[in-house]
């Protein structure tokens, strides 16, 4: 560790140097950039609202990232620090450490790389890491990539690695390989062709010792896929197709049924118009380098979610959806359009309305010859069990150089039971059906000052019941802005309950340099990103976030 920590310091120290002083002796001895973040967080006692106890008052965590390039090679480490590790995230993140380092060489072609990286095939269904901070998830491999591209066109990887798990690695090893041909890139007279066309194959394999007492496990877990994107002009059309062997592990129950998985999205686009019509099917797909881990821990593959992401506070922390592994069959229809200048719906500047519908119901399931193989299921059988309904349209009009409004309503279907607790077997909370209406105000009182703010309704009579909430945000630019925000659950039926979730913000913005303070009430639910979702606990207390690159 000393021995890293001084080759990292010297050649930051180079790195730094060279970037003062390049051009005056003529010496290139690269760059350095980076980025880091820290967040503080203090908790109050608050049994109001449920908020856990917290010995240690406050709690932190922190990175910094360092990159550095010369010419062809590139070098780069992580340092991260939890002490202790904010609520809501998982516990084992403890202590500080380097918990990312790699080197990376380019040449003629040809690319290598050895230590931590991440990496990801078609849209990750057989193989995908990353690294979101936010969610807490960091499945990065650490081992040794190829990248080879041998003509224009063709792109082939390889890749031998194991996977972070906390501040060590899990224990399977992931062998992987990924092939894809651009034929617009390929052959040169379809370079301007308005038929486009890429093709793909990945194919993985997991090795994990088998020492459990009581199943006989396979050591070796493979996934293969195939993929193919299509365009002609303004249409476009993907498709992906996953097999995964039989994977017994802690998520599926310990079954040996296999699993597949398919993806297909087709799109239309043109200057104030645009379409998108997409549908899913997911059958035990959950692939992880270890078989007992669980949530997000040492994922091999991402499965895409086929439903909105919503940016608004009660659409997209009440009741969001994730991405249900075990099995799911989603479809989505996005349709945009703006009305056109000069007309009377449109006025001066158009209006944007954009329609977006979306459904999950779980996967046809029957009786399967044994109980180690868990179940049969036509590919393209649906169940009568819905998990997931959304239907929300946005009207966005821009009324004068001023003032812009934006409106949403949304018609939701929430399967409480199995989309948090993988409830199969009974209803404690049946479907959770609501309404959602959110008003957005952005008014510019000048050049610097600007006021933004939000009033949001969330309508249902069922679990905690309905809920409101109002946002001000003022920004005095380009530095500073002001925040408030309630959030009340006023339809909950027990009283008590009937709590404002108050927050209060101030940040200050200088450049690459972020500061922000917040203090009040986060109420306990659920945090997402792209389908890939955390439980966050309730709490009461101050953060405090500081952030830059460079």
């Amino acid at each position: 560790m000393k021995k890293l920590l001084l080759a990292l310091f010297c050649i930051a120290t180079l790195a730094l140097n060279a970037q003062q002083d390049t051009t005056k002796k003529g010496i290139d001895l690269g760059q350095i950039h980076g980025n880091f973040q820290a967040d503080f967080q203090y908790y109050n006692t608050d049994t109001l609202i449920g908020a856990p106890i917290v010995p240690e008052k406050i709690r932190s965590n922190g990175f910094m990232n360092l990159t550095y390039t010369r010419g062809n090679f590139t070098a780069g480490v992580r340092f991260e620090s939890y002490l202790n590790v904010l609520q809501g995230f998982d516990p084992r993140y403890k202590g500080t450490g380097i918990a990312n380092r790699y080197a990376s060489y380019a040449f003629d072609g040809l690319e290598i790389t050895a230590g931590n990286f991440y990496e990801q095939f078609g849209t990750g269904m057989v193989l995908r890491s990353y690294w979101e901070p936010n969610l807490g998830v960091d499945n990065s491999f650490d081992g040794v990539r190829v990248r080879f591209t041998p003509v224009a066109g063709v792109y082939t990887k390889l890749m031998v690695a194991k996977q972070r798990a906390f501040f060590d690695k899990g224990p399977g090893i992931v062998r992987a390989a990924d092939g894809e041909v651009n034929f617009n890139e390929l052959i040169k007279k379809w370079e301007d062709n308005k038929f486009r066309l890429t093709v793909g194959a990945s194919a993985a394999s997991i090795y994990q010792k088998d020492e459990d007492p009581i199943y006989i496990l396979p050591e070796n877990q493979a996934a293969f896929g195939g993929r193919m994107n299509i365009g002609y002009g303004k249409f476009n059309l993907y498709s992906e197709y996953a097999y995964k062997m039989n994977a017994p592990s802690a998520v599926n129950g310990f079954i040996y049924r296999p699993g597949q998985a398919l993806i297909v999205n087709a799109s239309y686009s043109q200057k104030g118009f645009s379409v998108l019509l997409g549908a899913k099917r997911l059958d035990n797909m959950d692939y992880r380098s270890d078989r007992t881990a669980t949530l997000t821990n040492l994922t091999t593959n991402f499965l895409p979610a086929l439903t909105r992401q919503h940016t608004y506070n009660l659409a997209a922390t009440i009741y969001p959806y994730g991405t249900q592994p075990n099995g799911e069959m989603a479809y989505q229809a996005d349709i945009s359009y703006k009305i056109k200048k000069g007309t009377m719906l449109g006025g001066k500047y158009g209006t944007d309305i954009s329609l977006n519908i979306s459904g999950v119901n779980d996967i046809e399931r029957s009786a399967a010859p044994n109980d180690t193989f868990g179940y049969n299921s036509r590919f393209f059988g649906v169940s009568k069990t819905i998990l997931f309904r959304d239907y929300n349209i946005e009207i966005s009009h821009k009324w004068n150089k001023d003032l812009k409004t934006n409106l949403m309503y949304m018609y939701f279907a929430y399967n409480k039971d199995i989309v948090q607790f993988q409830n199969y077997a009974s209803s404690v909370y049946g479907i959770i059906r609501g309404h959602i209406v959110v008003l957005d105000v952005n008014y510019k009182f000048s050049k610097k000052v600007g006021l933004h703010a939000e009033l949001q309704n969330l309508y249902t009579k069922q679990d905690e019941g309905s809920w409101a909430m109002g946002l001000l945000e003022l920004s005095i630019s380009p530095h500073w802005f002001i925040a408030v925000l309630d959030q009340y659950n006023y339809g909950n039926t027990v009283k008590i309950e009937r709590v404002h979730y108050v927050t209060g913000s101030v940040g200050y913005t200088r450049g690459a340099h972020r500061f922000m303070a917040t203090y009040g009430r986060q109420r306990a639910g659920i945090f997402c990103v792209g389908g890939v979702c955390r439980n966050v606990p309730a709490s009461n207390g101050l953060t405090l976030s500081v952030s830059t690159s460079f």
